[in-house]
């Protein structure tokens, strides 16, 4: 005797098969064994934040190659930004301590040290 086959169409996203019909009326039994639960995790604690460390900057003539400044404080560096005529005769660094390495400050970072330099003082009458 031959085997009946029938349409299943009990399939996911696939499409429709053709199986046995002994297969399709056997359902498989179901599990005895509970679904396993994963327990909540308990949050993490918060890693303390660390203060940063003040920024410490490099100033550099760009035609003579001089440092102007090295390792100083914002402060040091706007007094040496302060001597220099143009923004683009100098080149400023920043020191960053993850790569432990002189970054390059991007020309806007540059631009907010210049606003900040001190400037000449306001112009004084002859005779005062």
């Amino acid at each position: 005797m031959g085997r009946i086959w029938v349409l299943d169409t009990e399939t996911k996203g696939t499409g429709a098969e053709m199986v046995p019909l002994d297969k399709v009326e056997q359902k498989p039994a179901p599990r005895d064994e509970p679904f396993f639960v994963p327990p909540k995790l308990k949050p993490r604690e918060p890693k303390p934040v660390q203060p940063r460390a003040p920024r410490r900057f490099k100033v550099v003539d760009v035609a003579t190659r001089a440092v102007l400044a090295e390792d100083a404080g914002p402060r040091e560096t706007l007094e040496a930004l302060g001597d220099v005529r143009s923004i683009v005769d100098v080149n400023v660094s920043v020191w960053e301590p993850a790569t432990e390495r002189w970054r390059l400050v991007t020309l806007d970072e540059q631009r907010t040290l210049w606003n900040r330099r001190p400037g000449p003082g306001p112009a004084q009458a002859p005779g005062e």
